[in-house]
């Protein structure tokens, strides 16, 4: 991966890979609050997540084990694995655990807060604010994340893209519930979101 000439724009301190190598279900909610950055200064608050555990999860890409499209998930944690769905759009997902694991967390939206331009000028004309990156396809395109960002390392390598905290901690009680838009594992109460935001993709029912 050719690295940035800069950091990612925004104050705080890069996550370290340590933080990336724990279970996803547990890194999953403490990623809520926390800033994707990219160097090009976009930049939004993490609001909603789901976590996918690997071979005990029927709805992970790697539950079926390793293959050319999925390998990034099963390398070393900190990275970010995106991967091309519906034959029309990108979703990024954090690699978590050692590697191995095929673990990992869905960024499923954002709250913008930086370089809106930018990410107006990547949705389609009219798109409100509000949805620009409500949803996981929808962020994607907005911070113009596509299979060129497959296994960019997040952890300071300067490599595009970085997950930041700003010292917004995550909340004490984060909405949760089961995952969306899956067919199966759809029992696991694995996505949490920061309740009340606006910007989260759609409702969470608690099980």
């Amino acid at each position: 991966m050719r690295r940035s000439e800069t950091a990612p724009r925004w104050p705080g301190t890069v996550l370290p890979r340590a933080f990336f190598n724990r279970l996803a279900t547990d890194v999953a909610p403490q990623l809520l609050n926390k800033i994707l950055a990219a160097t090009d200064g976009r930049a939004g608050r993490i609001v909603e997540v789901e976590a996918y555990a690997g071979a005990i999860d029927p709805a992970a890409h790697t539950y079926r084990g390793k293959t050319p499209r999925n390998a990034t998930m099963f390398g070393p944690p900190g990275h970010l694995y995106v991967y091309f769905t519906y034959g029309m759009h990108w979703c990024c997902n954090c690699v978590c655990g050692p590697d191995g694991a095929g673990t990992g967390v869905l960024i499923r939206a954002l709250e913008p807060l930086h370089g809106l331009e930018q990410m107006r000028a990547a949705r389609p004309p009219q798109t409100r604010d509000r949805d620009l990156c409500r949803g996981p396809a929808r962020l994607t395109q907005a911070m113009g994340i596509t299979g060129a960002q497959d296994g960019v390392d997040l952890s300071g390598a300067h490599e595009g893209f970085a997950i930041v905290d700003d010292g917004v901690a995550p909340p004490a009680d984060p909405a949760g519930g089961p995952r969306i838009g899956i067919r199966v594992g759809t029992h696991l109460p694995w996505r949490w979101s920061v309740p009340g935001n606006l910007y989260v993709s759609g409702p969470v029912t608690r099980r």
